[in-house]
């Protein structure tokens, strides 16, 4: 058993830590023929390794039955993975069949890999075009599918703008900014500085914007962060910004006009929405459903996710409209808002900001200064 005590031991060391990518090839749209996944996703899983250490798993779903499809994921399987290689990308390639995406999904997050060497970080491509191409079935699916990772315990990283993700030899200029808002055991700090040691993104410089919520705490929130950067040896500028100034602002000023035309527009969606939800319930003598299962809304509380929103996006907008790449956490999906609320959110949450991460953290952490 002398050599599998390595796999099993259970925890990692966070200075032996780094991640083991689950890249999660749905396209949610349309891919070039004979392409099995997106283009951009291998050369984002190539960003995320750690001195060169590192493989992905490359995994998609196949929908439909096992026994009639079995050949066909194998064929799929093999072009993936001959894809993958082409890409040169270190990583393995699995297809799996199951009924639906969610239950292919929730399959894989708790069973792939082995031991120590079980995927840790999900990766994605966010669903821009699940509006545009009216994919009503997306909402319950990505949302199913974070609560899953979440469940399991996996950190995710959605790309939103991937089309626009540089390869190795375009390179970028400017800053990468991290949104700080809550802490991840820092994998968003640890993201950014796996992207400075990547050709593409070495010339470019960190700033970490830190979101206090009021005036009073921005300076000791400062020294704090400024502190824990010190501590980890990470050279960054520290920015707080307030959310009671914002506030001011936009009472005496606006926030970014398309961040506020954003907002006005999901408003008016999730009310029609809820609308419908409503006569539903009614005419049909049942409580109101959201996704196959009851829920209940508070519209105080959903207001209240879009405005803080709405906050978000314009502070990213104002400050980082140039920056080569946005950090920004993942708010988790709320209880009982259904899933078309939640798409809603992130869709006005990733608005006019072109490359964009949103990162959820682990529960352990994945730098050493914590331990």
């Amino acid at each position: 058993m002398g050599d599998l005590d390595g796999v099993s031991a259970s925890q990692v060391h966070p200075k032996n830590w780094y991640p083991i990518p689950l890249v999660f090839c749905r396209p949610w749209g349309k891919l070039p023929e004979n392409v099995p996944c997106h283009p951009k996703l291998a050369d984002f899983a190539n960003c995320m390794k750690k001195k060169g250490r590192g493989m992905s798993i490359f995994v998609s779903i196949l929908d439909g039955d096992y026994h009639e499809c079995a050949e066909d994921a194998k064929a799929a399987c093999k072009q993936l993975s001959t894809y993958i290689d082409y890409k040169r990308c270190e990583g393995v390639a699995e297809i799996v069949v199951a009924p639906s995406m969610s239950d292919g999904f929730r399959g894989i997050v708790q069973t792939m890999g082995l031991g120590n060497l079980k995927p840790n970080i999900v990766v994605m491509r966010y669903p821009e075009i699940w509006r545009r191409e009216n994919l009503i079935e997306i909402p319950a699916t990505f949302v199913g599918i974070i609560n899953d990772c979440i469940v399991a315990n996996k950190a995710v990283v959605i790309v939103k703008g991937l089309d626009e993700w540089p390869n190795e030899f375009q390179r970028q200029y400017g800053t990468i900014d991290l949104y700080w808002i809550v802490r991840d055991g820092g994998l968003m700090l640890l993201l950014s500085q796996l992207l400075l040691t990547k050709e593409s993104f070495e010339s470019c410089k960190i700033q970490v914007f830190c979101i206090a919520e009021e005036d009073s705490d921005a300076e000791e929130l400062k020294a704090d962060v400024k502190k824990f950067l010190y501590d980890l040896r990470m050279q960054a500028e520290v920015i707080v910004i307030s959310m009671k100034s914002w506030e001011a602002q936009v009472d005496g000023g606006t926030p970014q006009e398309e961040s506020l035309e954003a907002f006005t527009g999901a408003q008016r969606r999730i009310s029609s929405y809820l609308a419908e939800m409503k006569e539903k319930a009614q005419r049909e003598g049942l409580p109101l459903m959201a996704d196959g299962k009851p829920v209940v809304v508070n519209e105080q509380q959903v207001e209240k996710f879009l405005y803080t929103t709405l906050k978000l996006n314009s502070t990213i907008l104002r400050y980082s409209r140039m920056a080569a790449v946005v950090l920004v956490s993942l708010p988790p999906p709320p209880l009982n808002h259904p899933a078309y609320f939640y798409m809603e959110y992130m869709d006005l949450l990733v608005e006019n900001v072109p490359r964009l991460l949103i990162v959820r953290g682990y529960r352990r952490d994945v730098v050493t200064l914590f331990t």
